[in-house]
């Protein structure tokens, strides 16, 4: 079965678990949008434990109407009062363009998907300044902290756009 490997970790992870008592509240009233790249720890990197923060994740961190949404029931349900959103150095959703990433699919042998929205950011860091405004001024969020952040995949650094 394609899922015997992760579902005997799993089953070594069940053995030691100890996080039944955690909150669903993030106790460091904190959410972090990031990437899906495999290359990003997003507790790791800013020093968080389990418990400490909502994760959200998608390609290229973009601030998308399901990250809106998430955000305004992480807001009012679950604690969070300040979001960070997280993109990193070579990124490929960053520095090219839709149809590239098309056409990377297409040469992949995958199938036609133009029909999807990749959120491509041929500037990344207009695109970080653009989506951390669209979550301040979003009607629904209000008085939330939000900042711009590019993590560096070579040093670890994480570092302040806006």
């Amino acid at each position: 079965m394609p899922f015997d490997d992760v579902l005997a970790a799993n089953r070594a992870y069940a053995e030691t678990f100890d996080r039944a008592g955690l909150q669903p509240h993030a106790a460091r009233h904190l959410a972090v949008l990031t990437c899906i790249d495999s290359r990003i720890d997003p507790l790791g990197m800013l020093g968080l434990a389990p418990g400490d923060a909502k994760i959200l994740r998608n390609a290229g961190a973009r601030v998308t109407d399901d990250v809106l949404r998430t955000l305004v029931l992480a807001s009012y349900l679950l604690g969070v009062d300040r979001v960070m959103v997280v993109a990193h150095t070579n990124c490929r959703m960053a520095g090219g363009s839709e149809e590239q990433v098309h056409e990377a699919i297409a040469a992949a042998g995958g199938p036609d998907t133009r029909s999807l929205r990749f959120e491509v950011a041929a500037d990344q860091e207009a695109c970080l300044r653009a989506d951390v405004q669209r979550i301040r001024s979003s009607p629904y969020l209000q008085g939330l902290e939000v900042g711009g952040f590019v993590y560096d995949v070579h040093t670890g650094l994480v570092t302040a756009v806006c």
